[in-house]
């Protein structure tokens, strides 16, 4: 969908091979079984438009190495090499596990990157999606699902050779209630992720500054729409002449040498 939009440049990260599992839910072929999936995906996508730049990682983000890289390759300014910021606008994590989420979110809290995390239910009709502003909003770490802060291995909910999660017109809401749930989900003060809690506080000042602006600005307003000095008296007897009372003194004064 994104490269039929047009969008610049993307970033494919993955180790993983096409199975036939694939086929209900993703864009590849039958025939591509076997090949990587960044390989498959930018075959398919650049018969799309050949004019999206594809960048592809086939390595796996939660190893050292793999971490590493993808930190890196969110940096990179190659597209845009004068642009200010991370090389990327937006971070989207299509992932399936617990701790691949967390090493997006730990890259992301480092760089300070907006990013959007996605999921499906294993019963495959409900999914959920979740944008995260390092400091403005939770952070992946600052509400730990369910599942594992009671401690199970997730690993042990996964059947081998199954994937139900393959059903894409019932991942983005509740199917079987036909409803479409919002919230908003602050940071946790008390988030185990330190970089997190560095940016919260970053957030917390740039706040501060942001609204003592919006109230200056919001005095100046009014000082206008009304006419009244915002500060009638002070110490400095700093007063207002009208243009008008200058131009009589002017042509009082013009006669004289």
């Amino acid at each position: 969908m994104l490269t039929r939009c047009g969008i610049g440049r993307l970033l494919l990260y993955d180790y993983d091979k096409v199975e036939l599992a694939n086929m209900k839910r993703l864009f590849f072929r039958p025939e591509q079984v076997g090949m990587t999936k960044t390989d498959a995906a930018v075959h398919n996508l650049s018969d799309i438009n050949p004019d999206v730049v594809l960048e592809t990682y086939t390595l796996n983000i939660t190893t050292v190495h793999g971490f590493e890289t993808f930190i890196s390759s969110l940096k990179n300014k190659s597209f845009h090499p004068t642009e200010e910021g991370s090389g990327v606008d937006l971070v989207l994590s299509c992932v399936d596990n617990y701790e691949a989420r967390m090493a997006v979110n730990q890259a992301c809290n480092e760089l300070n990157q907006t990013w959007m995390e996605s999921g499906v239910s294993e019963d495959a009709v409900s999914g959920h999606r979740q944008l995260l502003i390092p400091g403005e909003t939770a952070c992946f770490a600052c509400a730990t699902p369910l599942v594992v802060a009671s401690g199970v291995d997730e690993r042990t909910l996964k059947r081998e050779g199954i994937c139900a999660a393959s059903l894409p017109t019932t991942m983005g809401c509740n199917s079987l209630k036909d409803y479409f749930p919002t919230m908003e989900m602050r940071p946790n003060p008390q988030c185990s992720h330190a970089v997190c809690l560095e940016r919260q506080k970053e957030y917390l000042l740039a706040k501060l500054a942001r609204d003592a602006a919006a109230k200056t600005k919001m005095e100046a307003e009014s000082f206008l729409a009304t006419g009244i000095p915002l500060h009638a008296d002070n110490e400095w007897n700093i007063s207002v002449v009208d243009d008008s009372e200058l131009e009589k003194t002017d042509a009082r004064g013009s006669g004289d040498l």
